[in-house]
């Protein structure tokens, strides 16, 4: 009994450990844009809109407001409610989306299909759906123009994400370095800060194709001395200049404000907002670590951390209201350590950018990923840590940008009434997603979300109103980028789906292929042809173009369509699903490649590679189940059925292994080889096709011995040929079939339309990475095939 105790106390021993060192590790990638924002929120607060006077009631207005702004929303609404909102362990506003998503038939991605949601990834444990969020739920399922506009709300909150990305590096390294003008004559000051921002800022941005993992180690340590740093300068000043400032953490402050300031109070609401500037990181960086560490470092280093400094800011200001500098956080920092502050916030404010900007990166990637960003180039920085990544076309925009932006407007005013709109609507957009998560998903009712979006959405529109009587100030900015950015996210995600549905309706049967055959003479030349489609079901319209003038195929055929699935990860073991196309003897394959949304997708190589191993793998079980039909058997050892047409049923082939394995029952597990996932016809087929029989099947599978050599049947001969055959076309080589497509609004279609499609989507299209460069394809042995889509 002691030794079994022994162990458990061992084990929890080192789970706390391992999460204490989580939480250490967060520090440098979740909090530093959160604990660089005293440098900058006192100074926006009280640049022109209100001065503070004798009485210091506008000072202990704006910290009574700072210190409940920063309670009331990344301490309750993120620590304690949105971060238990992940997606099996990953966060930000995509992962909030594709919960949404399995929860209800929301998704307009085209190419959903039953065999998804069969993956362990996609199902929650959930308590049986109640009537109330049933409801809601078809009425959610039932209108398509609430599909349309969920998708217009998360990509107005991934816009202004990548808004944060451009405009956080800009007001963190122009304030950190705004700190020189209490050393240096005014003139000189002038003209030398923002010449050093941008060095700083061009700096940041010419090292991110080395990864932050070869700096990351230093991250933690730079943030943590930063906030002990503060923390002390805060305690010093509250001790020297004013013990009683805690007086102001009354919200009866508040109230004083507004009733004094009025008008010109609400309007400084937009610098006091900035206080949170950096809280939707702790969402968004979720998958990198864990909710309990997040969660400790928040509570027991940086909310305090951020109070002390914000108390010690106010107390020093309420006994120097007549200073000759402007209000600024380093005119509470004592001179003789004035110098070593301004270096640890200039580190501090470049690590704050560097976590904005990998998530920039990431949110682009998974937008891509989602067909909803135009193809550009992802280069992964890290063979050991997941999800690190370099952009090089968004890294190089962000930094001219960034600079335009410190250069333009020069003060940090502006750039924080920018930055502060942007941030607002982030969190508006992850309050309303939140809200159906709680309905939908944690089956709560639905006055509980009417709750939650009532008392947290009002607070966030009161400063996001503020934010916009700004416009004219720097908020213009990241409303602008937005409107772009969605209308190439938007124009982008219709066009790729008017295109599938131009292929969904113009795919041929592979009877038509077989009965054009003898009349056409087509040649099976050696090799294995690889034919990329986005269809999951019949042949490609580029394909039997390409047959019907060029009467010749490879040997071996595979139609492979490589989709995204609303889930973080696709299990390895779970990610192809293979099947054939017509007779064993056509050597025509079907393969799907899943991948979830931040998953990294293989180099050719090894994709080539895998899919062969895959397709031998799929070749064996399928003869093993007699002479090569996909039928499976029920628990009853009944065959439940055999393939009826010449698409057969694709079964999931995992990492197994295949050394004289007895018959056995298995679950729809991992690690296992199912079958009995029929392929979607339509995609009214996709939406609305349910399991046969409405529940899940326990198959058991017949598994030979590894085809021993004395046995030379008829079934084992044919299936070494096919693996033969296999194993010959790969070593004569492989040919990538892709189409390359022209897509034109077709005639009568209205002025908006052929705008997007003719103009929009045509310039996107010849200015991005062609899906060769994206799926990693070696031009010797690319053939593309033209395609003229009029959608």
């Amino acid at each position: 009994m002691s030794t079994v105790y022994g162990k458990c106390w061992s084990s929890s021993k080192e789970s706390w450990r391992t999460t204490l060192l989580l939480a250490y590790q967060s520090l440098g990638v979740v909090y530093g844009d959160l604990s660089i924002s005293p440098i900058y929120v006192y100074k926006s607060t009280f640049a022109e809109d209100i001065k503070h006077s004798e009485t210091n009631e506008e000072i202990y207005g704006v910290l009574s407001f700072v210190f409940w702004t920063l309670t009331l929303v990344p301490l309750f609404k993120y620590v304690f409610v949105v971060l238990r909102a992940d997606d099996n362990g990953e966060g930000g506003t995509f992962a909030l989306y594709s919960l949404i998503c399995r929860h209800a038939k929301v998704s307009l991605l085209p190419n959903r299909q039953v065999a998804d949601e069969k993956l362990s990834t996609y199902k929650f444990e959930n308590p049986p759906e109640k009537k109330n969020s049933s409801g809601m739920k078809m009425v959610l399922e039932k209108y398509k123009v609430l599909h349309t506009a969920l998708l217009i709300l998360v990509l107005l909150g991934t816009c202004m994400v990548i808004g944060d990305g451009l405009l956080t590096p800009a007001i963190s390294v122009f304030s950190a370095v705004s700190g020189l003008e209490l050393s240096m004559s005014k003139e000189f000051h002038q003209y030398a800060v923002v010449p050093i921002a941008c060095f700083i800022i061009l700096c940041l941005f010419a090292l991110q194709h080395y990864g932050t993992h070869r700096v990351g180690f230093i991250f933690a340590p730079i943030v943590l001395t930063w906030l002990l740093c503060i923390s002390a300068l805060g305690l010093y000043n509250i001790v020297r200049w004013n013990p009683h400032v805690y007086e102001a953490l009354s919200p009866y402050y508040m109230y004083k404000f507004l009733r004094k300031t009025r008008k010109a109070g609400w309007m400084s609401l937009g610098g006091i907002l900035l206080c949170i500037t950096g809280s939707e990181a702790m969402f968004a960086d979720l998958g990198h670590f864990s909710y309990t560490a997040i969660q400790i470092a928040f509570t027991s280093l940086v909310y305090p951390a951020l109070i002390l400094a914000y108390m010690g800011q106010a107390a020093y200001l309420s006994k120097h209201h007549n200073t000759i500098y402007e209000i600024s956080f380093y005119v509470s920092v004592p001179v003789s350590v004035r110098w070593p502050v301004i270096i640890i916030a200039i580190l501090a404010s470049v690590v704050g950018s560097q976590a904005i900007i990998s998530g920039t990166f990431s949110i682009i990637n998974q937008s891509q990923s989602l067909g909803c960003f135009p193809r550009v180039k992802v280069v992964h920085t890290s063979d050991k840590i997941h999800g690190q990544i370099y952009i090089p076309e968004i890294n190089w925009m962000l930094m001219i940008l960034c600079m335009a932006v410190t250069i333009g407007f020069r003060d940090t005013k502006h750039i924080g009434n920018a930055s502060g709109l942007a941030v607002m609507a982030v969190m508006i957009v992850t309050t309303s997603l939140t809200a159906l998560v709680i309905v939908l998903c944690w089956h709560k009712p639905p006055i509980v979300a009417l709750i939650f979006l009532l008392f947290f959405g009002s607070i966030e529109l009161l400063y996001f109103s503020a934010s916009l009587t700004k416009f004219r100030e720097g908020a213009w900015l990241p409303i602008l980028l937005a409107l772009i950015l969605m209308t190439v996210m938007f124009v982008w995600h219709y066009a790729t789906n008017k295109k599938y549905e131009f292929d969904l309706h113009n795919k041929v049967s592979l009877e038509w292929l077989l009965a054009l055959g003898p009349s056409l003479g087509i040649a099976r030349v050696p090799g294995i042809g690889i034919v990329f489609s986005d269809l999951i079901s019949g042949i490609p319209a580029n394909f039997s173009r390409f047959v019907t003038n060029l009467p010749a195929f490879h040997r071996v055929l595979v139609f492979v369509c490589v989709k995204s699935v609303p889930v973080p990860h696709v299990p390895p073991a779970e990610r192809y699903l293979v099947g054939r196309v017509g007779p064993a003897a056509h050597r025509s394959y079907r393969c799907i490649v899943r991948y979830g949304y931040r998953d990294v997708h293989q180099d050719i190589d090894s994709f080539e590679s895998e899919l062969v191993d895959r397709l031998a793998d799929f070749i064996r079980y399928d003869w093993s189940r007699t002479k090569g039909t996909a039928s499976c058997f029920d628990d009853d050892g009944s065959r439940s059925g055999e393939s009826s047409s010449s698409e057969c049923r694709l079964t999931v082939i995992g990492m197994v292994a295949f050394s004289g394995t007895p018959a056995y029952e298995e679950s729809l597990q991992p690690a296992s080889v199912s079958v009995g996932f029929l392929t979607a016809e339509s995609v009214t087929d996709v939406i609305e096709m349910d399991p046969v029989g409405g529940v899940e099947r326990r198959v058991r599978f017949a598994v030979e011995d590894d085809f021993e050599m004395s046995t030379r049947s008829e079934m084992e001969m044919q299936l070494r040929e096919e693996l033969e055959e296999l194993c010959a076309a790969q070593q004569a080589g492989t040919a990538f079939i892709l189409g390359h497509s022209h897509v034109r609004a077709k005639q009568g279609s209205s002025v908006l339309k052929r705008l997007a499609i003719n103009f929009g989507y045509n310039f996107l299209r010849r200015n991005c990475r062609g899906p060769d460069v994206a799926l990693k394809v070696p031009p010797v042995s690319l053939l593309e095939v033209g395609m003229v889509y009029v959608v």
